[in-house]
């Protein structure tokens, strides 16, 4: 089939560029997701007639968990056998050139380990903060956490990274900047379609269905089957991105989304076995 029929894909993955200082796509969509993220909240926050106070803390919290939390889990998912020979790696990306060592930032980060990192986050805000029960934060958090996952993804097809297989379908994209020749999946925005649907079904349960959440555990347990379950089918069609998975039934990624899907079917039916619970 003629290459002309695909998408030809050779987008520059830096926004602007400033001297030695430049903006990337990926970093901007991670930033104005957050940004983002924090606007929904707020105007969550005032319908429900929350304490505002509680939201500038949960943001740090949430940041923190995200950058560290993803950092780590590509450190010991994906790549440890690299990085417990190059410890100081792991919080200072550097590399030797022509001029010494220099700085070259971040070579990966694991949404799920931003997972894992922001449940560990939101259990001590909870119990430090809002003195709440931490599924109350995450019902609510998840709903702006689909919107970013969405713009991550985005990002990522902005820097023609981690793509599906090759297709014959008239949407393939050939991934020029990485001397690809044969179509490939996009699968950057199947992965951000799914995750959009999380956020519109979320954000539709929070302020029109009658009563879900008021049932602690609901939203969150919905948001982890929708998240995980677009992520563990995606893998089916994405190339792997390591070495030590090519003789893997299911990949590392769908590997550690069956605890999380499993988790929100359990959050789902526990929260409809419960009575519902009203803050006030």
């Amino acid at each position: 089939m003629s290459t002309l029929l695909f998408i030809h894909w050779n987008v520059n993955p830096e926004f602007f560029s400033v001297g030695p200082i430049s903006i990337r796509w990926y970093g901007l969509m991670f930033a104005l997701g957050f940004l983002a993220g924090y606007q929904i909240m707020l105007k969550m926050f005032k319908y429900e007639a929350s304490n505002i106070e509680w939201l500038d803390k949960l943001f740090i919290y949430t940041i923190v968990a995200t950058i560290v939390g993803a950092r780590l889990g590509h450190v010991f998912f994906y790549g440890w056998s690299y990085y417990s020979q190059h410890l100081i790696e792991i919080v200072l990306p550097i590399a030797k050139g022509e001029f010494g060592y220099k700085f070259v930032g971040y070579q990966g980060l694991a949404s799920h380990g931003g997972a894992i990192g922001i449940v560990i986050a939101i259990y001590l805000y909870s119990k430090k903060v809002t003195k709440r029960s931490m599924l109350w934060t995450l019902d609510r958090l998840i709903i702006p956490t689909a919107l970013v996952g969405a713009m991550i993804r985005t990002g990522n097809l902005m820097n023609s990274e981690i793509y599906g297989v090759a297709t014959n379908l008239p949407w393939g994209f050939i991934f020029e900047r990485n001397h690809e020749t044969v179509a490939k999946h996009p699968t950057q925005i199947y992965e951000a379609f799914g995750y959009l649907l999380v956020f519109v079904s979320t954000l539709w349960i929070f302020y029109k269905s009658k009563g879900l959440k008021d049932r602690p555990g609901f939203i969150i347990g919905f948001g982890f089957v929708g998240i995980f379950l677009t992520r563990f089918l995606v893998e089916f069609i994405k190339e792997n991105q390591e070495a030590f998975e090519a003789g893997m039934v299911l990949n590392m990624g769908q590997l550690l989304s069956i605890p999380f899907i499993l988790a929100g079917g359990y959050l789902m039916y526990r929260a409809m076995k419960l009575p519902p619970v009203k803050y006030v």
